[in-house]
């Protein structure tokens, strides 16, 4: 498979598509067609579990990354590797947290958001790849961290 692209020097396509993207979603959420009737009050319940849930793995994964959080694919110049916290399970846990947080939001409303949650996490897996390739020019130690941190998002999974 051929390189995925920047998109910038730093990144910043992939940071604007993924802020359309989860703006979409809560359009789509509120203006969307709800789930039937019947489903609904279970999905408003699930969905909120998994909303508040992603959401709190969203603040500690956040808090791990301390100085080194930026919304760019692209390093900041004095980040260090973090492989505590959830980054001992996942190398993305922002972006899995964040999944399961739209998922929640979108089992809440409306099918229409799930439809679009999907292509956000399509793109978020596109933009770790990128981050990936600009971590490892970054800091030497990325490759070990990879070989004992194996899955992207999700653990056993991807």
């Amino acid at each position: 498979m051929a390189d995925v692209p920047q998109l910038g020097a730093r990144g910043g396509g992939w940071v604007v598509l993924q802020f359309a993207l989860i703006a979409a979603i809560v359009v789509a959420g509120i203006v969307g067609e709800p789930w039937p009737d019947a489903a609904r009050g279970t999905l408003r319940v699930t969905g909120a579990v998994l909303a508040v849930a992603g959401g709190a793995l969203a603040v500690v994964s956040a808090r791990a990354l301390g100085r080194s959080l930026t919304p760019f694919p692209r390093p900041l110049e004095r980040a260090g590797l973090v492989e505590s916290g959830p980054y001992r399970m996942v190398r993305h846990p922002i972006y899995a947290s964040g999944l399961v947080f739209f998922i929640g939001f979108s089992l809440a409303f409306s099918p229409w958001a799930l439809l679009v949650t999907a292509v956000l996490a399509v793109v978020w897996g596109l933009k770790a790849s990128v981050e990936e390739r600009l971590l490892r020019m970054h800091d030497d130690r990325y490759d070990a961290y990879c070989r004992r941190t194996r899955h992207r998002l999700l653990p056993h999974v991807y």
